[in-house]
């Protein structure tokens, strides 16, 4: 399997990452792994999308640590590549990072959308994330798994919700990553018009009502192709509990990840949103749940997989990995009965 990832920056990553240890055991069940900055892309006079790749030099790593200091070294492997040579891409740009440039989401999209033309597998499916690219996305999910929310720009409207729901948090409707998150009550509402006014500077307002179940943090539940992710009859999920006096539960945002419990109410939640993520050509995703709600759906770069596989005691990346291999067979196929047969027509 030929395999390309595309992330913000090569520079940038970290070996903590979910997508490093995705490609750290792809390279060592053999396969060709290839990482592609954003910036690396190039689309062709013929219509072809190259990329200056990186890849590592050897396949025996025990630890990401030694796999990302050879990637991001003198000692990686560099060559430009037809990106529609690869077997499958994985997209795994973060839109969030604040390190990056605003250009690299859409830009990343725009080249992944002509690669997926070519019959080379995309996954998470391009034109869906290009509808995700907000949380707007996230409302179009069953109302009954989603907690009551009021999209806005207008500090009037928010404080009319945040009346009549109670307690309210507010956070910006593009971006992630526990940035610009506000919890308005009764003894803060007076600072209401600077919280939306510090938030409307990137866009608009998201006011969603307060769970109380939020005190012990939200779990964090994968999914892969529409299904609950299980390894080994073991469900890959971990549960980040919130830092005293801050309302995010998010890891860089000083959350501590523990073991999660996935019980029948994660699991009905799962069934509920999968349709429309099936439809929607999501492979891989993190769903963030608190009591019976969904208050995120993580499509870009869903992380803590390495930390469900500490706790699980189960190798959840050998798992998607298998699918990755599965997914290639049939691609292969694909394009050998159709896409080259449409070619020789034309």
């Amino acid at each position: 399997m030929k395999l390309g990832i595309v992330v913000g920056t090569v520079r940038g990553m970290r070996a903590v990452q979910t997508t490093v240890h995705l490609a750290m055991q792809a390279v060592a069940r053999g396969h060709e792994v290839w990482f592609l900055a954003v910036s690396s892309l190039a689309l062709t006079p013929d219509g072809r999308v190259r990329a200056r790749a990186r890849g590592v030099p050897r396949s025996n790593y025990r630890a990401a640590k030694a796999f990302m200091a050879d990637l991001q070294s003198d000692q990686a492997r560099r060559e430009r590549i037809f990106v529609d040579e690869l077997d499958i891409l994985l997209l795994r740009q973060n839109p969030s990072n604040s390190g990056q440039q605003p250009w690299m989401a859409q830009t990343a999209l725009m080249f992944a959308h002509t690669v997926a033309r070519t019959g080379t597998l995309v996954l998470n499916d391009p034109a869906g994330l290009a509808l995700a690219q907000n949380k707007m996305y996230f409302h179009e999910f069953p109302q009954e798994v989603v907690p009551e929310s009021c999209i806005t720009r207008n500090a009037k409207e928010i404080r009319d919700f945040a009346k009549r729901v109670g307690k309210v948090v507010l956070k910006p409707l593009a971006g992630s990553g526990g940035q610009g998150v506000f919890l308005v009550r009764s003894d803060n509402a007076d600072n209401l018009n600077q919280m939306v006014e510090a938030i409307c500077r990137d866009g608009f307002v998201i006011a969603q009502e307060y769970l109380p179940a939020a005190e012990t943090g939200d779990l964090r539940m994968f999914l892969m192709n529409g299904r609950p992710l299980r390894y080994k009859g073991r469900y890959a999920a971990v549960r980040r509990t919130r830092p005293a006096g801050d309302i995010r539960s998010n890891v860089h945002a000083g959350g501590k990840p523990v073991r999660g419990e996935i019980t029948d109410n994660e699991l009905r939640i799962a069934e509920i949103v999968r349709p429309k993520l099936v439809r929607d050509g999501m492979f891989l995703v993190g769903l963030d749940i608190v009591g019976d709600k969904l208050v995120e759906i993580n499509v870009f770069t869903p992380g803590g997989l390495l930390e469900a596989k500490r706790f699980e005691g189960v190798n959840f990346f050998d798992t998607v990995i298998d699918s990755l291999e599965r997914k290639t067979r049939y691609s292969q196929w694909y394009k050998r009965e159709f896409i080259n047969a449409e070619l020789a027509v034309m």
